[in-house]
């Protein structure tokens, strides 16, 4: 199993940027795939970014591409997502997930925050 930690969301004006956290717990970070999702009260729970085991893959939902990076560090067990060129759209919780195998998104962490102000 892993646990997640999520960490560096917070208020930001539009056009500034975030880079969240999300640090694992546990021997075989590197054996999951990474993502990040984000949640608002009127929406679901949506795909935002993913990264492959060995972070040779990247992906990212359209609306997003260009302004935010996913990486990881297999070595200090974290997942990071860069946020540039924030717009008020990208006001969410955001949530950091793994999964292995394939299987579904089976592990989360907590949220942090993210506001962008106009």
């Amino acid at each position: 199993q892993v646990q997640l930690v999520e960490s560096g969301g917070g208020l930001v004006q539009a056009g500034g940027s975030l880079r969240l956290s999300c640090a694992a717990s546990g021997r075989t970070f590197s054996s999951y795939d990474m993502g990040w999702f984000r949640q608002t009260p009127k929406k679901e729970r949506e795909f935002v970014a993913a990264i492959s085991r060995s972070g040779g893959s990247t992906y990212n939902r359209d609306s997003v591409k260009g302004r935010f990076t996913i990486s990881r560090d297999n070595v200090k067990n974290v997942v990071y997502l860069q946020m540039n060129s924030l717009k008020p759209e990208d006001t969410a919780v955001y949530y950091c997930a793994a999964r292995k195998g394939g299987a579904a998104w089976g592990y989360w962490g907590q949220g942090t925050q993210v506001t962008v102000s106009s």
